[in-house]
């Protein structure tokens, strides 16, 4: 079963940008890509744990219905050694403590730097064992 990625984020712009940096990766079958438009879609992909092998969260804090916050508690509640890593256009101090604070392993600003997001990818698989 391949390692699978899961992107929660409403803006639907960022799938093809996401598949396009990550192209080669998926064509070698280093894992798969699995895109949400919300937090409410990520929670059944999370919840439906004998099909999905997730080596890595990326989400988004700013999400209609709920936030990207209340998916970290959840998430870090069905499977508290998932990674997340939140998603946001909002770097400032308070929310970086309140998604680390709620579990997150990091958070990334918009626009997402690609090459650090390799570089979190790459120890996800080392530790996942299927290494870099």
């Amino acid at each position: 079963m391949n390692a699978l990625i899961l992107v929660a984020d409403d803006e639907a712009d960022m799938e093809p940008l996401f598949r396009q940096q990550f192209r080669r990766d998926i064509k070698a079958g280093r894992f798969d890509l699995v895109f949400t438009t919300s937090a409410r879609q990520a929670l059944r992909i999370i919840g439906d744990a004998g099909q999905h092998d997730i080596l890595l969260l990326l989400s988004d804090i700013n999400m209609p219905e709920m936030s990207g916050l209340d998916l970290l508690a959840r998430a870090k509640a069905a499977r508290p050694n998932l990674p997340i890593i939140m998603v946001t256009a909002y770097g400032d101090a308070d929310t970086r403590r309140r998604a680390l604070a709620g579990g997150a392993d990091g958070l990334l600003p918009k626009p997402i730097d690609f090459p650090a997001l390799r570089v979190e990818i790459n120890r996800c698989l080392a530790q996942w064992g299927a290494g870099p």
